[in-house]
């Protein structure tokens, strides 16, 4: 494949440079058995690439008081540098070596496995984690968006340390993008293939990187229930659905809803759940930008005593968005709060340039945003509950809590499933 896309974002900045390389490998495309496999290769890229090992790499970064990482999340693996202006044409090369030269010592595989199992082992004792990660196995199965980037012990464990050199050959084979926020380095030529780390880029098409991405299996059908008991004091409801991709056309109606439901101390159900009934700890809502099928999950924790009417009122919530038009007042304020998200989401340069280099890899315009502010007043209330009725008629739930109180929840959620006419 050619070269990542480079792109420039002159943002001012007190000589400082945001650096964001995407590839389009995340962990979506993690192979069966092997969940967990793009994001441990991605923690091992910042071990050792080059000329330099690990240590000589930490030193180069570090000595010089920048910031170097690298994560695969669902749709891509990001490597993502902060540093100096004055220091770029010596850190910048990092990002290349990192993908196309990477050392992938055993010793080094070996200690970020150990770290990647330390975390999944705190994950398990988190009950939010551990709702969200059941939630996300129902709707989605053994699809891509089935599991946490981290993936799972059992395949982390059985995970060949070769098997890595093998993914780590084809991630300058898909189409990637490069994105610089800030001062731009007067020492940088703008021609890629210039820079040292980038002229040993593979230019051979020896694949197609789009037909070799392994397609996101269609979300699940079938049960639409988990429960999962564990010794807490609390219970963590999750309810939600796969629903659209970021960019769709009713993408925008459900990040209104998403606003309404779960951004602030205003929102819908901070103010029912919280202050007006005292049911829930924790309150909110998400919705993921994602290639494919996003999730549109609410989430709350309750006592186990409040949990049923937390379930109600966490239904009834839903159910209203497909029943009921908002008020204007309710809608006016969602459009306050996504303009409030996105200003929020674009104050660094490091934060400008990982949208860029995100709206690049969902092949979405580099004005996507402006764009879906320029649609907010045109959004009507009718809008929005069309767009709900598409996609958000057919909710799954995990609960997550002690087993004494997950039976009353479940046939809650059979008798709430009956008088609607779900299956």
């Amino acid at each position: 494949m050619a070269l990542p896309l480079l792109k420039r974002l002159p943002v001012r900045t007190p000589g400082v440079v945001a650096a964001k390389l995407l590839l389009p490998w995340g962990s979506a495309w993690d192979a069966a058995g092997e969940r967990g496999s793009h994001q441990l290769l991605a923690s091992c890229l910042s071990r050792g690439c080059g000329p330099l090992d690990h240590l000589q790499l930490a030193d180069r970064v570090e000595g010089r008081g920048a910031g170097l990482r690298s994560d695969a999340h669902e749709d891509g693996l990001l490597i993502s540098l902060r540093c100096t202006v004055e220091d770029a044409d010596e850190l910048l090369p990092l990002l290349g070596w990192m993908v196309t030269e990477p050392h992938l010592n055993l010793e080094q595989v070996e200690l970020e496995r150990s770290l990647s199992l330390q975390a999944l082992q705190r994950q398990r004792e988190d009950p939010f984690q551990v709702g969200i990660d059941s939630w996300r196995r129902l709707a989605y199965g053994n699809g891509g968006y089935g599991h946490d980037p981290l993936g799972t012990r059992a395949d982390l464990e059985s995970l060949p340390a070769e098997r890595l050199s093998t993914l780590s050959r084809r991630l300058a084979t898909g189409p990637s993008v490069l994105v610089l926020a800030g001062c731009w380095p007067e020492q940088l030529q703008d021609d890629l293939s210039c820079w040292q780390g980038f002229n040993n880029w593979p230019t051979d098409p020896q694949q197609d990187a789009l037909d070799n991405l392994q397609p996101i299996r269609e979300p699940k059908r079938g049960a639409r229930i988990v429960a999962t008991a564990l010794d807490t004091e609390q219970v963590v409801l999750t309810l939600g659905q796969p629903s659209c991709p970021h960019g769709h056309r009713d993408d925008l109606a459900l990040r209104l809803l998403q606003s309404h439901l779960g951004s602030g101390m205003s929102s819908l159900l901070f103010q029912r759940l919280r202050e007006e009934h005292g049911v829930a700890y924790d309150v909110g809502a998400y919705l993921p930008a994602r290639r494919d099928a996003a999730p549109f999950v609410l989430h709350a924790s309750s006592s186990a005593d409040r949990a049923e009417l937390a379930l109600t009122l966490l239904l009834d919530s839903w159910h209203e968005l497909s029943d009921r038009d908002l008020t204007s007042d309710e809608l006016e304020l969602a459009r306050a709060k996504y303009r409030g998200q996105v200003a929020h989401a674009s104050q660094t340069a490091s934060q400008r340039a990982e949208r860029s280099a995100q709206l690049q890899g969902l092949g979405l315009p580099d004005d996507h945003d402006q764009q879906c502010l320029n649609k907010l007043e045109a959004l009507t209330p009718t809008d929005l509950r069309q767009a709900a009725r598409r996609w958000l008629n057919q909710p799954e739930l995990s609960l997550c809590g002690p087993g004494s109180i997950l039976k009353r929840l479940e046939s809650l959620w059979q008798r709430r499933q009956s008088a609607t006419g779900s299956s």
